[in-house]
């Protein structure tokens, strides 16, 4: 008995020491170096799982909440006006009808239930605007800091090598989302070894790439873009409308055009502009500026710095507090004969227009206004009145001479005060309608809808009346001339 078991116990001995040797080979090479193992609670996996939160911003003028975003389609009631909710682009519709008129009461009401989507992607079903308010108060307010980062993604496909400790199971996996990568962190234990396989590519805030080859250099540039870019964590929609502002181009609309007036002031929840009827700034390339009104004259200072949605414009007027701050730039906009500033500080905004063109529409010494303000208006106020004035049909479109109107005999349009503009053939379209430039302009918007969408240029006035407006559009590409005719019903 002894002199038979003998050779199988050493037999044993050897296969376990075998497989103990192989665990131990196969454990070191996918531990690799301690440093490149990501741990979990570490600083590094706090911050791609911050990296990789459900960002529920972008969708901030329906739900105003920054850590929970609405599951589309959904249906809303915008200042009256019904509309289908279905993908993003219904937001800026959303943001057309709030902006169309600065002196009327906005209001969103949502039609439920609706499934709100959390930071962690779990998606919870909402019955009522109580319960929805409920949730709310969990997120942080409106622009202060909350988890997410929004100044970086990670580019995926992302591999990583697994191994646990505890229950020696070794798994390779790969993310092909942020919703992959947040959940794989969160189920992240102790026990668990995870190599990731390098170069990652982070993509930052402006458009740059980095490649990554480390977790050291992973961590450092993901730390720097936690607080690197405006998140747009307001509850507008988009208002990152400066994506290629440049103080270049700020300086160059500020100088070359002159008189610029106050279009809007609102300081701590106080309307302003009204208190500054008839100022008239102009800022000069040494950085001074000076602000005329009647006999009197206050000089001060501005500058300029940053890059796109980053750009402050600070401006000190020793005699005039209400303009003194360092300003964020949302907009700066150049048509034509127009220029427009828009500056935002918080809940404060500041916004300056100008007519390019003019340069006589000072005040005099004596504190008579050389401009006719009756004159100047008139021709926005009576095609807007002519619009707004019953229901309209296509007679004429032609798309570079090439007759179309067939494709639009069946719809009724309704141009309404807000700024909404209903296209009816048995179901409904909205879009967005702007008269500029003194009436001589009228930008229609239908978004993508087709064949709608054929609409949606900035029109040129051929003509006005009370049956009939002729609008033409020619395109600075190639030269086509569209024509579009809407008569009256």
């Amino acid at each position: 008995m002894k002199k038979s078991f003998r050779p199988f116990s050493v037999l044993l001995l050897v296969l376990v020491l075998l497989f103990a040797s192989c665990r131990e080979e196969e454990f070191e090479l996918i531990e690799g170096p301690q440093e490149e193992v990501l741990e979990a609670n570490s600083r590094v996996a706090s911050l791609l799982q911050r990296t990789s939160t459900k960002d529920g911003s972008y969708d901030n003028i329906i739900d105003n909440a920054n850590c929970i975003s609405v599951q589309l389609p959904i249906t809303v009631v915008v200042n009256g006006l019904e509309i289908n909710v279905d993908s993003e682009d219904d937001f800026e519709t959303i943001e057309d009808i709030f902006d169309a008129l600065d002196d009327d009461e906005d209001s969103l009401e949502i039609f439920f239930p609706i499934t709100e989507i959390l930071s962690d992607y779990t998606e919870i079903v909402i019955s009522s605007e109580d319960e929805l308010e409920d949730l709310i108060e969990d997120c942080s307010g409106e622009n202060e800091p909350d988890d997410d980062i929004e100044c970086a993604d990670i580019q995926y496909p992302v591999t990583a090598s697994i191994f646990n400790s505890n229950n020696e199971v070794l798994d390779v996996i790969t993310f092909t989302s942020d919703r992959d990568l947040y959940r794989f962190i969160d189920d992240l234990e102790d026990d668990d070894i995870v190599n990731l396989d390098f170069p990652i590519t982070v993509v930052l805030f402006d458009g740059s790439e980095v490649r990554v080859n480390d977790l050291d250099t992973l961590e450092d540039i993901l730390d720097d873009a936690s607080d690197d870019c405006d998140e747009d964590d307001d509850y507008d929609y988009n208002d990152d409308d400066c994506d290629s502002c440049t103080t270049e181009a700020l300086s160059d609309l500020l100088i070359q055009c002159p008189n610029w007036t106050v279009d809007s002031l609102e300081r701590n929840d106080q309307d302003l502009d009204e208190q500054y009827d008839g100022y008239v700034f102009g800022f000069n390339e040494d950085g001074t500026l000076e602000v005329s009104s009647g006999t009197s004259i206050f000089e001060g200072t501005w500058e300029a710095e940053g890059t796109a949605n980053d750009i402050t414009m600070t401006i000190s007027i020793p005699d005039l507090e209400d303009f003194n701050a360092s300003w964020r730039v949302q907009e700066i906009e150049r048509e034509d004969d127009e220029g427009e500033i828009e500056l935002t500080l918080g809940d404060d905004e500041l916004s300056f227009e100008s007519d390019c063109l003019s340069d006589d529409n000072t005040e005099d010494t004596n504190g008579d206004d050389s401009s006719d303000d009756t004159s100047d208006d008139s021709g926005t106020s009576d095609l807007s009145s002519v619009l707004t004035d019953g229901s309209w049909s296509v007679s004429t479109y032609l798309d570079d001479g090439s007759d179309e109107t067939a494709d639009f005999t069946a719809y009724t349009f309704l141009f309404q005060e807000n700024g909404v503009v209903t296209a009816d053939n048995g179901s409904t379209t909205n879009g967005s309608w702007i008269i500029e430039e003194n009436g001589d302009k009228l930008l229609l918007d239908f978004g993508t809808t087709i064949p709608l969408d054929e609409f949606t240029e900035d029109w040129e006035v051929v003509s006005a009346s009370e049956t009939q407006i002729e609008l033409r559009d020619v395109s600075g590409e190639d030269g086509t001339t569209d024509t579009l005719i809407f008569t009256k019903q």
